[in-house]
């Protein structure tokens, strides 16, 4: 038994198999999720789990060296909107439209059960040497 961090052996052996330049989308309850990606689906009720938990999980455990977020999240969502600018250094914005475009690119969909708006956010791996 793992001692910690992930728990959840569909995630934990997906973001094992990710490399440098793979995709990660991490959305809310409500995103359109991209056909042919690899999906982990969290959500469980409304809400649970919040996507700020499962966004500090997998940071925990990724080398991030970008991130792309919607442009609404600033006005729409301000309590995730600084999570994200706390959390994401490298983070950048695009409009909502076209973060549903980007996320066919990406290789991992985690979905949470986030039901407030604009709680998306892509990121990119890097690598750890």
């Amino acid at each position: 038994m793992k001692r910690g961090g992930i728990l959840n052996g569909a995630l934990s052996g997906a973001l094992a198999r990710l490399g440098h330049t793979d995709q990660v989308l991490i959305c809310d309850s409500g995103m359109p999720i991209p056909a042919g990606a690899e999906v982990v689906d969290l959500a469980f009720t409304l809400g649970v789990p919040g996507f700020a938990e499962v966004l500090d999980g997998i940071l925990a455990e990724l080398v991030v060296e970008g991130a792309v977020a919607a442009e609404e999240v600033v006005g729409g969502n301000p309590e995730c909107h600084a999570l994200l600018d706390d959390r994401l250094p490298a983070l950048t914005y695009v409009p909502h439209e076209e973060l549903k475009l980007l996320a066919h690119a990406v290789k991992l969909v985690v979905r949470t059960g986030e039901a407030t708006p604009y709680a998306n956010v892509v990121l990119r791996c890097g690598v750890a040497f």
